[in-house]
């Protein structure tokens, strides 16, 4: 057993490594099958390549300008255009370009009953309007099957513990099933709620 312990995680790795390069290798190498090159491996080196130089193209002016005339081509099918904003979104949410963002901060709320708590992600911020006044809400994020699938919920800004964790370690404690949490969180103090204003929310005083 303690050998099977030991192993499994290794042979877990080597295995998604291998069907990786397989897996990638299989976009250029029947390419390269047709010119009569067999060389293992030289489909996954074009493709990491061809990957790689699509971004650096995209970061430029004018790769900036094509990916938005796509996008827009895009948005104008029915069911592609949904596709392509969830599968978006789930991207911006890993991005390591900070400001591309789609989960704001790591969130812990009370749910479902009293006593338990639910990880999540705050993915914006909303203000309430109501005749007793204005509220701020958060629009949280819980995942419930792993990271693409989840529940939205909106909840009051002063019901929401904000943890030291980064949004990155966030998202490794849910791929794997809170296994990687660290043993002692600390709730870092959320903005006062009585700031006039709130992100890029002017809350009207009354």
């Amino acid at each position: 057993m303690t050998g099977c312990v030991i192993l499994l995680p290794i042979a877990i790795t080597f295995y998604t490594t291998w069907w990786f390069i397989h897996f990638v290798d299989g976009f250029f190498s029947p390419i390269y099958s047709h010119l009569g090159i067999t060389t293992f491996g030289l489909g996954f080196i074009t493709s990491i390549t061809f990957i790689f130089l699509v971004g650096v193209f995209m970061s430029s002016w004018l790769g900036a300008s094509l990916l938005g005339l796509g996008e827009w081509l895009i948005r104008k099918m029915p069911i592609m255009s949904y596709i392509y904003a969830a599968s978006k979104q789930i991207s911006a949410a890993i991005s390591p370009d900070e400001n591309s963002h789609a989960f704001k901060e790591v969130a812990i709320v009370k749910h479902p009953r009293i006593g338990e708590y639910a990880l999540g992600f705050i993915t914006s911020t909303v203000i309430l309007r109501k005749n007793s006044g204005a509220e701020e809400l958060c629009c949280v994020y819980l995942p419930t099957n792993h990271l693409y699938l989840g529940d939205i919920f909106l909840i009051n800004s002063k019901d929401i513990m904000r943890p030291n964790l980064s949004v990155r370690e966030g998202i490794e404690i849910v791929i794997s099933g809170g296994m990687s949490i660290p043993k002692i969180l600390t709730i870092v103090d959320a903005p006062s709620l009585l700031s006039p204003r709130v992100g890029k929310f002017a809350i009207p005083q009354h």
